[in-house]
């Protein structure tokens, strides 16, 4: 038993600093695949093609002093962010692992209770701020989340139905012939577009707006504080298009073709925020309710009383 946890414990550590690793990649793929949208030099310096400019970042940010302002409320100012990334590391638990390890029975249902509480965080890093401009940006990133996972469950749920079960092995087995893509492909499209505004990337970063929140919930933060709330994000992001390439272009883990899927939509990510204005505000919530929701619920009809026409003529 004791070498079952030790195994266990080992592999989730392998797991966050593949992670960690691979958020500090995508910063640097951001940076550069930005820099040619906007005709410009991406990071070239650091290292052979710049390839070191994310941990030179990353050194330069820990090593910086860390100011907090007088009027914080200075526990939950420090703990938000840690536990920000805790929840975004915690997602990755329902990665499924081929030696049993670690995969998870329910990993959808997990999936659901940890991006819910993902709202906390940040509601948290805004209001202990004690700044307007913070408080205004987690509130715009709490009802935003709100709004979209609605949304993003019945999606889930529709997807469920499909696969008959709440394993993410279980979509590899259903994948072998076809993806899951072709059969739903307005619902793969509109989950794309939730998972933009899950992770408050453009053009749904009301939370963010420079124009006139300057930074948003994470205004006050700086150094260690403002490296891990950028951390929590990005790995959100990775987790985003894990669960994609999982759930609708094959899911095979042991194949090269999901890496590769994997990549390409954290690219479409990045490609999406130098193409596209952001949204309004009042636009934003109309797409959520007006839009997404009544779309997830037809698909989840449709789904429901196909499974169960299925069952009557067996």
């Amino acid at each position: 038993m004791f070498l079952y946890n030790l195994r266990s414990l080992l592999f989730a550590l392998l797991l966050m600093v593949g992670v960690l690793v691979g958020v500090a990649f995508l910063t640097l793929l951001e940076r550069s695949v930005l820099g040619y949208i906007q005709v410009r030099s991406g990071p070239n310096s650091v290292g052979f093609m710049g390839m070191v400019q994310p941990f030179s970042d990353a050194v330069k940010l820990f090593s910086k002093e860390c100011l907090v302002p007088w009027t914080t409320n200075y526990y939950l100012y420090y703990i938000s962010p840690v536990m920000g990334l805790f929840l975004s590391l915690l997602l990755w638990m329902i990665f499924p692992y081929l030696t049993t390890l670690l995969t998870l029975s329910f990993g959808l249902l997990f999936f659901l209770c940890v991006i819910s509480a993902g709202v906390y965080p940040v509601m948290i890093a805004g209001w202990s701020s004690n700044s307007n401009y913070a408080l205004l940006g987690s509130l715009r990133s709490v009802a935003q989340s709100i709004s979209y996972e609605v949304s993003l469950a019945l999606i889930l749920l529709s997807l469920i139905i499909l696969n008959d079960g709440f394993s993410l092995l279980m979509f590899t087995e259903y994948q072998r012939l076809v993806w899951l893509l072709m059969c739903v492909f307005p619902l793969g499209l509109s989950w794309l577009s939730t998972c933009l505004a899950e992770t408050n990337r453009t053009p749904f970063d009301l939370a963010e707006g420079e124009s006139e929140l300057v930074s948003g919930f994470n205004i006050e933060y700086s150094s260690g504080g403002f490296s891990i709330i950028f951390l929590a994000e990005y790995s959100s992001i990775l987790f985003m298009s894990m669960l994609f390439s999982l759930m609708l272009l094959g899911g095979n883990v042991m194949s090269i073709a999901f890496y590769l899927s994997l990549l390409f939509i954290s690219f479409l990510f990045v490609w999406v925020r130098g193409t596209l204005p952001r949204f309004r505000y009042d636009k934003l919530m109309s797409l959520a309710w007006k839009s997404y929701l009544p779309l997830s619920l037809n698909f989840v009809g449709f789904f429901l009383g196909f499974k169960v026409f299925l069952m009557v003529i067996a």
